[in-house]
């Protein structure tokens, strides 16, 4: 297992990853996420805030970071770790991979003297909220957002759930 900056030449296989994660919360009538727009994936490509976990050369995971998230945050937003939009291939699904991002994280930001890791989800999706508690996050509860320009159009349609583990 590697994890890595994604590649512009990723974009395809990315796209494809969003794909299949968006039918998936379509299946269990969830908020899902829209087709996201090609220069916001190139520019966290080009920023190196977009990852990929690989297992024998095959991207297996991909998601984003931030350091900033006032957007979503809010009031509460200070310097942490964010994580968006985790996408794991179908193919390696059930294989604990949010785990070793987790992990990856509290390296990434101890590295940085961040204090946390931050995520956030869109629509009471109990089975989301106790899996991220399971994996040591805080739920610190969900509200609408009140003002939703710059962000993706998923975000108007549900409470955001907000997350929150220590650095350790």
């Amino acid at each position: 297992m590697t994890i890595k900056n994604s590649e512009l030449t990723d974009i395809p296989i990315i796209y494809d990853l969003y794909r299949m994660a968006t039918a998936y919360m379509k299946s269990k009538n969830q908020v899902h996420w829209p087709e996201f727009p090609k220069d916001l994936i190139t520019t966290e490509i080009e920023e190196n805030r977009q990852w990929k976990l690989l297992i024998e050369d095959k991207i297996a995971c991909i998601w984003a970071t931030t350091l900033n998230d006032e957007l979503i945050w809010g009031t509460k937003n200070e310097p942490s770790l964010y994580i968006h939009r985790i996408a794991t291939n179908p193919e390696f699904r059930g294989q604990n991979l949010v785990s070793k991002i987790i992990d990856w994280a509290n390296d990434f930001g101890k590295n940085r003297n961040l204090k946390n890791i931050r995520m956030d989800t869109v629509g009471l999706n109990k089975g989301l909220i106790g899996h991220y508690e399971k994996l040591g996050f805080t739920f610190l509860g969900a509200n609408q957002l009140e003002n939703t320009n710059g962000l993706p159009e998923h975000y108007q349609k549900g409470e955001v759930c907000y997350f929150q583990k220590d650095i350790i």
